[in-house]
């Protein structure tokens, strides 16, 4: 803790600006007036920065979650622990930035991270702690989640504001606009941007909550890939695709180094509108993954101790998402998601779920004088096909699932959070999670889960 607070005194005196839905928003974009911010000539001096073709923004963000002791009468190594636990996870960010010309511009984001998820980040499919993944360390790690550059072509002579997204320059964009980016960085950096339900660090913690909990997103297992995206938007309608590295290895965090045979394509068309002045969003996307996951049928022949890579070659997965957000009012927003895979493979990267189903709101915090603060609640409905389920019940294991034994139902978990603002760039959070049969076992559970985020990002 005395890091941490050390960590925060560092941060505080340069933040500015209201919280980001990003996905794992690095920081804030500087919109408001210097003087709205903690230290004034610290947010003059982002601006005159940014004014010159630098960027420099950052975030620390801790989540400390916990649970008391629960029903299990058995476990594996794929399980939560039933007695009661508390873990912590600390991550900081740097966002580097710098213009190269019209349009163009290079984005390094340095971190540091430390700590666990609870039980290690296994037991619970949609996992309540989406700062949290296999790789947890008890020291500080180091390490680079994006390195790209990113080229922006306008084709309208109107503008629009920028949208606050933290990796970019907050001047204004063309309305009609084609972005294409190359290098390292999250494929929810570009996909399923959700307005309620999109960032752990600033809004729903659990991972289906994040994004679609049946997609098989391509990720390391830190969260990150290489490789490259092409995008257009007019305002009302988006086309975007990439294609990435894939994991060679379940949850591995190295890259397949065949990007021939071993990758994941994604494609998403959105349809943006505004009734009166409320804005809503509607989203279809693909994926496609070869790796090296097995048919369920695959692990039946060659062995439970080949689930982390098929020796016998690549299989392709299909995945899909929709996602819808529309703001209510001033105040209220609601989003929406469906997600399914084909669920004749493994999943390979993201979490170990098949179809899935999640739903909820936000509300800011206007009608009782706090417009800053957000109250959320979600809720998340993950399903297996029967290979999977099969292969639970004859005592495999996952990289997330696997009790030993299976008493299959859906697994059910709801979350409420409470985020209050603090300071300006200061938010506190309280949460709370009920996780219904976890990792879809109705003889485990149901656990309560217990969360406090503290978050300061300039």
């Amino acid at each position: 803790m005395r890091r941490l607070a050390l960590l925060l005194m560092l941060l505080c005196p340069a933040v500015a600006g209201a919280q980001t839905g990003r996905y794992g928003s690095g920081g804030v974009a500087n919109i408001g007036p210097p003087e709205d911010a903690l230290i004034p000539r610290a947010a003059e001096l982002q601006d005159r920065l940014e004014e010159q073709g630098w960027l420099l923004r950052g975030q620390a963000t801790f989540i400390l979650q916990g649970h008391p002791g629960f029903t299990s009468p058995y476990r594996a190594e794929g399980s939560l622990t039933p007695a009661p636990q508390a873990r912590n996870t600390l991550s900081t960010d740097l966002i580097l930035g710098r213009r190269l010309w019209h349009g163009a511009e290079i984005i390094v984001n340095p971190s540091v991270t430390r700590g666990f998820g609870l039980s290690n980040s296994t037991g619970v499919a949609s996992f309540p702690n989406g700062e949290a993944f296999r790789l947890g360390t008890s020291e500080p790690n180091f390490y680079v989640p994006r390195v790209f550059f990113r080229q922006t072509i306008g084709l309208s002579g109107d503008t629009v504001p920028s949208d606050d997204d933290p990796l970019r320059f907050s001047e204004p964009m063309a309305r009609e606009r084609i972005t294409f980016t190359i290098g390292k960085f999250g494929a929810w950096d570009i996909f399923d941007d959700n307005r309620y339900a999109h960032d752990p660090r600033t809004q729903f913690m659990s991972w289906a909550l994040v994004g679609g909990g049946a997609f098989d997103y391509v990720a390391d297992a830190r969260g990150y890939t290489e490789g490259a995206a092409l995008e257009w938007e007019n305002g009302r309608w988006a086309v975007r695709g990439g294609a990435f590295r894939v994991a060679r290895e379940a949850n591995g965090l190295w890259l397949d180094p065949s990007v021939i045979r071993a990758f994941q394509l994604i494609g998403s068309v959105e349809r943006h509108w505004r009734i009166g002045e409320r804005e809503g969003a509607l989203r279809v996307i693909y994926g496609a993954s070869r790796t090296r996951q097995s048919t369920w049928r695959d692990l039946e022949n060659n062995g439970f101790d080949t689930f982390s890579k098929n020796p016998t070659g690549y299989r392709l997965k299909h995945n899909v998402t929709l996602s819808f957000d529309q703001q209510i009012n001033e105040d209220f927003g609601v989003f929406a998601r469906l997600s399914w895979n084909d669920g004749r493979t493994q999943n390979w990267m993201f979490t170990e779920m098949d179809r899935a189903i999640s739903f909820g709101g936000a509300l800011t915090g206007g009608r009782w004088n706090r417009p800053r603060d957000t109250l959320g609640l979600g809720t998340n409905i993950g399903f297996i096909s029967a290979g999977r389920q099969r292969y639970l019940e004859q005592g495999g294991i996952g990289f997330i699932t696997g009790d030993g034994r299976l008493n299959y139902a859906p697994e059910w978990v709801t979350e409420v959070y409470y985020d209050a603002r603090v300071l300006p760039g200061v938010n506190a959070a309280l949460g709370y999670q009920l996780v219904v049969n976890p990792a879809y076992n109705a003889d485990r559970g149901p656990v309560s889960i217990f969360s406090f985020r503290l978050r300061t990002a300039f």
